[in-house]
């Protein structure tokens, strides 16, 4: 038999089985507790620690039941239960959660984020006509479900809450933000009108609300999208993807209403090395081929002399470049021509470019094209550098979209960060120097890997907690958790939108969310 209840200054208390005496639920237990000195924990061999109670006891009245024995006897058998705050609710944050709760039994998590709503990158990062792979906010709506996780929106940490002030009130911090900005282009021309990032593009037409008064203008033939990535390849199916199709996606109405306006009819996607470099997968690359209403336009001699290297590059590398040779050299039908006079959309790819200068307008007000360094490669495989030939290439277009990477901020002056590789210094997710605090996810590793990536990296951060806890290298005297960060916010005028461990399942409610957002 076992009983649960809070214990006074935090931490949750359980009376597992061998208690002797009768009880009644909803009576009261006078306990003892140390006056000036909190009990500490102790590890015994069977598990989780148990508290131990120093002398000069104090009164405190506990919900539970009245026992006929000592009170050291009672409390030797009371477990600590570690609160544990989560910093951001993306897969990084979920997936910590999820395996804290799981390989925990008493583990109570705190999930903050700076959104209203939860899910991160998943909601709003994911392209919407890729419905499948936002299934994952199932299993981490289950474990939202849960009653010893609380989702905590609209906090942003370092600015509403420091993170010294997080720790003060959970045994352990783990920040998974993520990677919330793009990296820069750094040529002349960038600030001008018609350049945008691909990731505040992405958050447009996602509901992102920090991007939704973004207003691209699609009034232009031709968009430009430097960078190769899977990101490169969804901006530019969502601009020439037809937006009948669209309506059947969950793309914001605002999105799609300029889409259903837009003037683009070629897009190219541009990448500094060659083929062989390239960072999209086959999925992406298949799903751009056989794009309804739209023609690839390859150029065979982008892959003359590749075929032995294509032989030896590795199976997923060799597939994707085998559609790229295929795609590229296979000749145009009778009915392909027809569909290209009745659809002119088209789409093409140009390696071996980088920006040099984003090109304005007669009058200043905006993009009008850009000019590229035509580039050559030292060295071969992944690790072929590109190096400037010396000459160059204008090329026409109204829009330039910047997909070259995200990238993430320090949070807090009081955690270490890595300017130039852009993460927390860690050893396998130990924020170095920082005992109690800890990183997952792209802020962790920077910002590579795909969803499943994220999830072994994250386990492997909360198996590390977990050891610690279970080794004692993390000290687990009460902590209080989000009765401490409550006041604190509330006294700054700034409350969290809380979705409480008995109200979790509205997580889950799309419904709430969009009303949340508004």
């Amino acid at each position: 038999m076992a009983l649960r209840g809070r214990c006074g200054r935090g931490g949750t208390w359980v009376v597992t089985q061998g208690w002797r005496g009768g009880a009644s639920r909803g009576s009261r237990v006078l306990v003892s507790q140390p006056a000036g000195v909190w009990p500490w924990l102790s590890m015994a061999p069977q598990g989780w620690g148990y508290w131990r109670w120093a002398a000069r006891p104090r009164a405190l009245l506990l919900p539970g039941a009245a026992f006929p024995f000592g009170f050291r006897q009672l409390f030797s058998t009371l477990e600590l239960a570690p609160h544990i705050c989560v910093v951001g609710s993306g897969p990084a944050g979920f997936y910590t959660a999820q395996h804290l709760l799981k390989h925990h039994p008493q583990a109570q998590v705190d999930i903050y984020e700076k959104q209203l709503v939860p899910f991160g990158l998943v909601r709003f990062g994911v392209a919407p006509d890729h419905p499948e792979v936002k299934n994952v906010i199932n299993t981490f709506t289950q474990t939202a479900y849960s009653p010893r996780c609380a989702f905590r929106g609209n906090v942003t940490v370092g600015r509403d809450v420091s993170v010294s002030e997080l720790q003060e009130a959970y045994h352990a911090v783990v920040l998974s933000y993520g990677a919330e900005d793009h990296r820069t282009l750094g040529i002349p021309g960038e600030e001008l009108p018609g350049v945008i990032s691909a990731r505040d593009f992405v958050g447009w037409y996602n509901g992102l609300p920090e991007n939704r008064k973004l207003a691209p203008n699609l009034n232009c033939d031709t968009a430009l999208i430097l960078g190769q990535g899977n990101v490169a390849l969804d901006v530019a199916r969502i601009l020439l993807t037809p937006t009948e199709l669209l309506e059947k996606t969950d793309i914001t109405a605002e999105a799609l209403k300029v889409l259903k306006q837009s003037q683009v009819q070629r897009v190219w996607i541009v990448g500094r090395r060659g083929p062989l470099q390239a960072a999209f997968t086959i999925k992406e690359l298949r799903e751009m081929i056989n794009l309804p209403g739209s023609q690839p336009l390859l150029d065979p001699t982008d892959f003359s002399g590749l075929e032995e290297l294509i032989k030896e590059a590795p199976r997923p590398r060799k597939r994707l470049l085998e559609l790229l040779v295929r795609t590229a050299l296979k000749p145009p039908e009778a009915k392909g021509a027809d569909r290209r006079a009745e659809t002119p959309r088209t789409w093409g790819l140009r390696f071996l470019r980088s920006p040099q200068k984003v090109l304005a307008s007669p009058d200043g007000g905006r993009v009008a094209g850009i000019r590229l360094d035509v580039m050559r490669l030292e060295g071969s495989g992944e690790n072929a550098q590109a190096v400037p030939t010396g000459a160059v290439e204008d090329v026409p277009c109204g829009l330039v979209l910047s997909s070259v990477g995200y990238k993430s901020h320090p949070i807090d002056p009081t955690v270490p960060f890595d300017p130039k590789l852009g993460i927390i210094p860690n050893s396998e997710g130990r924020v170095l120097g920082a005992p109690g605090l800890y990183c997952s996810g792209w802020v962790k590793r920077g910002p590579t890997g795909v969803i499943a990536t994220t999830m072994n990296d994250s386990f492997l951060t909360g198996q590390a907690l977990l050891q610690d806890l279970e080794e004692g290298v993390l000290p687990l005297g009460p902590k209080l958790g989000y009765a401490i960060i409550e006041p604190l916010l509330k006294n700054r005028g700034h409350g969290a939108n809380g979705l409480g461990r008995t109200g979790g399942k509205s997580i889950g409610n799309k419904g709430e969310w969009e009303r949340r957002e508004t």
